[in-house]
């Protein structure tokens, strides 16, 4: 699993921030379009793309993307 590939796949979910917003740094709660809906679309995201279910909590310990997947990365192992 590449980083960018994650990060491309994350930015995916998002329908009016720019592409180039997204790096594994980002703080994705301080985005302006983040919300509830968009949580579950990333949730659903990596279920389909990874194979693994997210948890809410997951979401929550998670900062930035970089720290989503590596909990995603984790998961796999």
């Amino acid at each position: 699993m590449e980083l960018q590939e994650f990060v491309n796949h994350f930015a995916e979910q998002f329908e009016e921030t720019e592409a180039a917003a997204f790096t594994p740094e980002t703080i994705f709660r301080d985005l302006d379009e983040w919300s509830s809906l968009i949580s579950l679309s990333v949730i659903a995201m990596v279920d389909e793309e990874y194979g693994i279910a997210l948890k809410g909590a997951d979401m929550r310990e998670a900062e930035t993307i970089q720290d989503l997947f590596n909990i995603v990365q984790a998961k796999l192992a």
